[in-house]
């Protein structure tokens, strides 16, 4: 009976359409703000977004946290509202606010009623100009982002090892430096640092403006027009154009050790190609390789060292493609008691040696299609979702029609294009093989 309701659901996804239903308008203000305006009027609610074309990665060089600092400045005072008043008038209004950082983007929102947008406007193009900084803000959020990192990184062994791992993938491209800063630097950000930051990529002509809801493409274009089509673009906006890796040639080892550890684990990551606007294939086929090796129990890496072969209690595969530049394919096998950091590695290199060989199972190709299907179908029902899914895309270089285009490239992948990426991507010496374990752990 199992049988036949997974079957009929997966008949019941394969037969509804790849393409959203999704009514997306985009156009460009005379200052070079691009607005995109996703349509859904099933409730009563608009979520409001605005991406900055800069991130973590666009750091200058012994300023590291700077983005993600100025994040938080960006809830001080502007010279028309008070410190902390962006998010009173926003919970004043039943509705809810927050930002983040990457290493790409920047991004600040706001989900409230639909008849609440033109506020929302005023208020975040507000900001995007006219911030008001004093020395004591700077020390009071200084001391906020350095707890923050005690708490996210200090005090967790795994994120320490991380961090490590990312700074022997990438040499010399910013990816290689935390989001949140290096300690020592972040200690000594200061005012010129955040404004300096606020002055180049805080313009219009570096924003996208993502409104998703319940609202209509010509009364958004109004108002977007209103608010922040009066705001001057900034004429020395420079390229996006970044230090690149050199030729990786060696494969690289490294082993962190830490009393805090109760589960050793193995980690390794391979630098993988990004999504391309106008070529996502290949991202596609990673995309599918990743879900077929380590999407959840039925993946091929839980069936063959979880199961199978007893030597994990735990199996991951995933791939991160939406990035501006090359980025990482990445496995995790937690080995099982009295296995080793050794054989549970050399289990992995084994089973990825055997899949590449043997090839993709047919049916197993078609159900993790099903299950992205789903995923993409289920999604729609967030305006969040929708507004994060093109914010996010254009925020690293894609294109509205690339987003559009995603579902079909996915489900277009054939198990001969997986293989392929399989033997691209799983080249040693492009890759870092870590080892989190206790300070006690032996190594062999």
């Amino acid at each position: 009976m199992r049988r036949y309701l997974a079957g009929a659901i997966s008949a019941l996804f394969a037969a509804l359409p790849l393409h959203a239903d999704e009514a997306v308008t985009d156009f460009t203000l005379d200052n070079g703000m691009q607005v995109v305006v996703v349509e859904d009027h099933r409730a009563p609610v608009v979520v409001h977004m605005v991406w900055y074309r800069a991130g973590a990665a666009d750091e200058r060089p012994g300023r590291s946290g700077v983005a993600h600092f100025l994040e938080h400045l960006l809830f001080k005072g502007t010279e028309t509202m008070d410190p902390g008043e962006f998010s009173e008038v926003v919970a004043a209004n039943g509705g809810r606010d927050n930002a983040f950082t990457s290493y790409d983007y920047t991004g600040y929102f706001q989900r409230v009623a639909a008849d609440r947008l033109e506020l929302m406007m005023r208020m975040e193009s507000d900001r995007m100009v006219n911030l008001s900084l004093d020395q004591a803000d700077i020390l009071t959020e200084r001391d906020v982002i350095i707890e923050e990192r005690n708490q996210r990184v200090e005090n967790n062994p795994g994120a320490l090892f991380r961090e490590q791992r990312n700074a022997a993938q990438f040499l010399n491209h910013p990816y290689g430096v935390p989001i949140i800063g290096w300690r020592h630097e972040m200690e000594k950000l200061s005012l010129e640092d955040a404004l300096a930051y606020y002055g180049e990529f805080y313009a219009p002509n570096n924003a996208i403006l993502v409104v998703a809801g319940d609202v209509q493409p010509d009364a958004v274009r109004t108002l977007a027009e209103e608010y922040y089509g009066k705001i001057p673009a900034n004429p020395d906006l420079s390229e996006r154009a970044r230090p690149q890796e050199p030729p990786q040639t060696s494969e690289r080892r490294m082993i962190f050790r830490d009393a805090r550890v109760a589960q050793p684990y193995v980690s390794r990551s391979y630098l993988a190609p990004e999504r391309d606007s106008g070529a996502q294939e290949a991202a596609a086929a990673l995309t599918i390789l990743a879900e077929l090796l380590g999407g959840g129990t039925t993946s091929v890496l839980a069936e063959k060292l979880q199961f199978e072969e007893r030597q994990a209690v735990y199996t991951s595969a995933w791939y991160s493609g939406q990035s501006l530049d090359d980025t990482t394919f990445n496995l995790v096998v937690v080995p099982s008691e009295g296995v080793t950091l050794r054989d549970a590695e050399d289990a992995m290199d084994a089973a990825l040696e055997e899949f590449v060989k043997s090839g993709v199972d047919a049916e197993h190709l078609d159900r993790i299609k099903t299950q992205i299907r789903a995923s993409q179908i289920y999604s729609r029902d967030s305006v969040e979702s929708l507004a994060n899914r093109y914010g996010g895309a254009l925020a690293q270089g894609l294109t509205v029609e690339d987003v559009k285009e995603w579902p079909d490239v996915l489900d277009a992948v054939t198990a001969e294009d997986v293989i392929a990426a399989a033997r691209m991507v799983f080249d040693r010496r492009k890759s870092v093989t870590g080892w989190l374990m206790s300070e006690e752990e032996m190594t062999q």
